[in-house]
């Protein structure tokens, strides 16, 4: 919104018994004129200041991002749907690198994936398109062979049945192409195919001894599971053979979605935009000055003429 102030008009000054009432009256007018402007530019702070507040009103969802393909290092943008300025990058993101998750408002976003370091001016290698609705929390991860690589959006849980936790599992080892994963005595996949991904099951809380088991490689480790917490364990290819890597996707209500495994990726919260409120305060105080410093010239200078 532009505000348009009206040209002064050229006030004659009349000369009466005191010099000073033609300048009065039009110090009047000049102060009314300014003071509407004043109003003006306050109803549109106001309007400025709500709208961040109207767009939050449709609600926020979490994202996170995922590189699950045994290729090279990789960087991973994002984009709001349309907009060709990234919000957030993910620079040089290893095989096995989950990010934290990122608040965001509900909306569709771009997804676009770059060899790390390539500048962010080429065509990305790979993109997709997310809508993320709110109260709902996702993960975009690529997954797939170095030569089928392709982007995947998960679905991710954020409430568990009392007093249970979730978990799924994720095949990514490229050199088992099938891998069955047992918690105990349960079984949480079985012969799980490359880039295949379980449902979410639900399992008793309690310290859980986890093996992996592939052709020829096997995994064994403790993984720990608290009453409301949502896991996802993805398996992956390493120097010494099979590995599983614990994501926490939610840690109970007052901790969800929780975020990815240590791997120091983390993307930058979005935020609201700054507000407006200070700029145009100092608008309308220099709005204020100067037809202070006009009523007080033209004072002066019928002040002057009667004189003469």
């Amino acid at each position: 919104m532009t505000l348009r102030l009206n040209a002064p008009r050229r006030w004659r000054l009349r000369r009466h018994g005191s010099g000073g009432r033609g300048a009065s009256r039009h110090g009047a007018r000049l102060a009314m004129l300014l003071g509407a402007a004043t109003l003006s530019l306050c109803a549109l702070a106001g309007t400025a200041a709500a709208a961040p507040a109207s767009s939050m009103s449709s609600g926020t969802g979490w994202m996170r991002c995922a590189h699950l393909s045994p290729t090279n290092p990789v960087d991973i943008y994002l984009y709001s749907f349309g907009d060709p300025m990234a919000m957030d990058v993910l620079r040089h993101v290893p095989y096995g690198g989950v990010g934290m998750y990122m608040k965001m408002p509900a909306g569709e976003y771009t997804v676009g994936i770059r060899r790390a370091g390539a500048p962010a001016s080429t065509p990305p290698v790979l993109s997709a398109n997310l809508m993320v609705r709110a109260g709902q929390a996702y993960t975009v991860a690529a997954m797939g062979p170095p030569d089928g690589l392709r982007l995947q959006t998960l679905n991710d849980r954020l409430t568990t049945p009392d007093g249970k936790s979730l978990v799924r599992v994720i095949q990514a080892s490229l050199k088992e192409p099938r891998v069955t994963v047992r918690a105990g005595s349960a079984t949480l996949a079985s012969n799980l195919t490359f880039a295949s991904i379980t449902s979410y099951g639900t399992n008793t809380p309690g310290q859980w001894m986890v093996d992996a088991t592939g052709g020829s490689e096997t995994w064994s480790g403790n993984i720990k599971l608290t009453a409301g917490s949502i896991h996802t364990l993805v398996v992956l290819d390493s120097a010494g053979g099979l590995k599983v890597a614990d994501l926490t996707d939610a840690a109970g209500s007052v901790m969800m979605p929780h975020g990815g495994v240590a791997t120091g990726l983390g993307g930058t919260a979005l935020g609201p935009a700054p507000s407006p409120l200070p700029w145009l305060a100092v608008l309308a105080s220099g709005l204020l000055v100067t037809a202070a410093a006009a009523i007080r010239l033209r004072r002066s200078r019928a002040m002057t003429r009667h004189a003469r």
